[in-house]
């Protein structure tokens, strides 16, 4: 039996993580730390208070001794979801990306070491490999290359593993995804802030031309993956995990207006992002074959069940939505 420590449980790819953990492995205990930070939202596991294999620890990883204290329930085993992850507010700010992603990794590290974890997958992303030209593949072999304050932090974290791993003998492996969509996701990434956006007729922002192209891979396939490497991941190993689903963020808004039947005047073309990766594509033929995951849930499918959870969710909505989260978005005007 394993006692799991989770960090970021309450985030978008670890709450769907940490649901899908508890609906189909009856062996495994759950510790979810989070610090409830904007993103970190305790409605997106409503429904698991009281679930006896389920434990809540309120924590910011940069907190030695919440870690420590954390670990000291028995945890066995670590997955690291826990990040600043939004580009554009690392652009605005990238003090809270270090801290976060670099030094809280490293409390983090060192917290694993003192209570001897039996593994730690350390969840990353595709972002620090840099941006593609019109052709090829990021493989888990391509140098790093970040372009971001958010993507050069995650790339020092991810850095901070294999050197704790070689050092020490930690028994760590990293995964790499590519853009991530579904439910439960803050409206701040594209998907979910178009689709909220235009189920209430407002404005969606598209950047510079719009021809940024980004491999769009289900939450559902990520979690897959983040728990195949948990079990049967090679210590040292990096594995990519990404959706074989290229779109250009133009194309993409265009299937959004279709989909929910609005027009195309909300439309709003912003300036470009600075520094904006113009295309990520993962390869990922390695966890395919070595760990026996493959992407499942097909684009057409899983965009119009996002939607749908969108659609059937406007009061998980309302009660995050406000122009403070939005910032930079805030101006988008109703029509």
């Amino acid at each position: 039996m394993a006692t799991l420590l989770v960090t970021g449980g309450c985030g978008f790819i670890g709450s769907n993580f940490v649901r899908r953990l508890l609906a189909t492995d009856a062996t495994t205990t759950v510790v979810n730390f989070d610090a409830l930070t904007y993103a970190g939202n305790l409605a997106n596991l409503a429904g698991l208070e009281g679930h006896p294999r389920y434990r809540f620890v309120k924590g910011d990883v940069t907190d030695r001794d919440a870690v420590r204290g954390a670990m000291n329930l028995g945890v066995t085993d670590v997955i690291h979801f826990a990040a600043e992850s939004h580009v554009d507010r690392s652009i605005v700010d990238s003090g809270p990306f270090v801290r976060t992603n670099v030094l809280g990794t490293q409390i983090l590290l060192d917290a694993v070491r003192e209570f001897k974890v039996e593994k730690y997958v350390h969840v990353s992303t595709d972002e620090v490999y840099g941006s593609l030209g019109p052709t090829g593949l990021f493989t888990e072999t391509t140098p790093l290359d970040p372009s971001s304050p958010y993507s050069a932090s995650k790339a020092a974290s991810d850095l901070l593993v294999k050197a704790y791993h070689h050092t020490f003998g930690l028994h760590a492996v990293i995964t790499r995804c590519s853009n991530n969509y579904g439910p439960y996701q803050f409206p701040e990434k594209l998907i979910p802030l178009f689709i909220t956006n235009l189920i209430q007729n407002l404005q969606v922002p598209v950047y510079g031309d719009g021809q940024q192209i980004r491999d769009w891979s289900h939450v559902s396939d990520h979690c897959a993956g983040v728990e195949a490497a948990w079990r049967h991941g090679k210590s040292g190993e990096v594995y990519n995990f990404g959706g074989r689903c290229e779109k250009a963020n133009l194309d993409l808004t265009h299937l959004l207006l279709e989909l929910l039947g609005k027009p195309k005047t909300l439309i709003k073309y912003v300036t470009d992002r600075l520094g904006h990766d113009r295309r990520y594509a993962i390869d990922c033929t390695k966890a395919e074959r070595e760990l026996g995951w493959s992407p499942k849930v097909e684009f057409a499918t899983g965009l119009a069940e996002t939607i749908a959870w969108y659609q059937a969710n406007t009061a998980w909505i309302d009660g995050i939505k406000t122009k403070e989260y939005l910032g930079y978005y805030a101006n988008a005007k109703p029509k």
